[in-house]
């Protein structure tokens, strides 16, 4: 089984958005997942705030556009009534990171890839930006 990578929204964001300078990293990321080395785990959240965000920088077909052809690459976990439990039970003070978090361990993901690690001080599993996690690879 390939490795399953949880992708966090902002990272997600610098791919479909291609944010310089982080767009790279995670386009590399995706590369992986399309060929089947890796799994990519997202959030039904992501999506969401994903498509506001390029809505509203492009357009709302060019956005739905590259949400379908992410949706194909990854895989969208179960954000459901027990994650929501877990997430208002939480010491994580941020509530979307929280249902983020529970969103990758429910999925047995093996990490996270984000750009804000501090959102993941409390994590149990290791947390990295996209960079990180490619040269985590190399050393492999």
């Amino acid at each position: 089984m390939s490795k399953r990578v949880f992708i966090d929204t902002n990272v997600m964001l610098d791919l479909l958005g291609e944010r310089k300078p982080f767009y790279e990293p995670i386009a590399k990321i995706a590369t992986l997942a399309e060929k089947e080395k890796l799994t990519m785990v997202v959030s039904p959240i992501s999506f969401a705030t994903v498509n506001y965000f390029l809505a509203k920088f492009e357009n709302v077909k060019m956005a739905r556009e590259k949400l379908r052809k992410f949706k194909i690459i990854s895989e969208i976990c179960a954000l459901d009534g027990q994650t929501i439990e877990k997430g208002l039970n939480s010491s994580i003070k941020d509530f979307e990171d929280a249902l983020q978090y529970f969103c990758a361990t429910d999925s047995d993901c093996e990490i996270i890839i984000t750009r804000n690690g501090k959102d993941f001080k409390k994590s149990l599993l290791p947390v990295m930006t996209a960079d990180e996690f490619l040269k985590s690879l190399k050393k492999k």
